[in-house]
């Protein structure tokens, strides 16, 4: 990697292009190291979110094939199909931000209520499909904000690691080619005035 290759102006104007570049990559490094440890222990915080979901919305879902099987048993399944309603329930999404990325931070969902009285199997077997409806959008909230935040912590690590592996680096390299160049420019410079004083008195001496 030389300094031609990053296009860097010449001479001292080079080294100055450099150490600014340099001290912005050193500053956003800073600045994703930072991220990364926030998205890290948020992402901690929703694995646990989704954990707990999930094992929420497998025991309701259970309770509710439970309270089917004997509605259905008890009443048949035309009358499990009459008790069904004819609207949609609606779901309700809320989110939140975590340096710039936004996620779901939770979810509730409405269900309608039955026009009509129903037998004791067939309102448990509701009220247990209504708990079990509810706790998979809990559920689908808390996949969709691990998956966000985990896509952008590895996007951040890598662009960190880029960063300090990759572009800091190459900057240093080139900054030391530019400054080993000056410095060689400048002690050339300075041997040549002292063998043109040594010459210039040498010549007074003789006259």
């Amino acid at each position: 990697m030389s300094s031609r290759r990053l296009a860097v102006p010449p001479g001292r104007a080079g080294r100055l292009w450099l150490q600014r570049r340099l001290a912005v990559a050193r500053r956003g490094a800073d600045l994703l190291d930072r991220k990364l440890q926030v998205l890290r222990r948020e992402l901690d915080h929703r694995r646990g979110w989704e954990a707990s979901a999930a094992a929420e919305w497998q025991r309701c879902q259970a309770d509710a094939d439970s309270w089917l099987l004997r509605a259905a048993l008890l009443g048949g399944e035309r009358a499990v199909r009459l008790a069904a309603a004819d609207t949609f329930a609606e779901v309700t999404i809320s989110y939140a931000a975590t340096m710039g990325v936004r996620y779901p931070a939770d979810a509730a969902c409405t269900t309608p209520l039955p026009a009509g009285a129903d037998g004791p199997a067939l309102t448990a077997a509701r009220e247990a499909h209504r708990a079990a409806l509810a706790a998979a959008v809990r559920h689908a909230a808390a996949a969709e904000a691990l998956r966000v935040l985990e896509a952008e912590t590895l996007a951040t690590r890598y662009r960190l690691r880029a960063i300090r592996d990759r572009w800091i680096p190459r900057l240093e390299q080139a900054l030391g080619e530019v400054t080993f160049a000056i410095e060689e420019l400048e002690r050339a410079d300075a041997a040549r005035l002292r063998l043109a004083a040594t010459s210039g008195t040498s010549a007074r001496t003789v006259t």
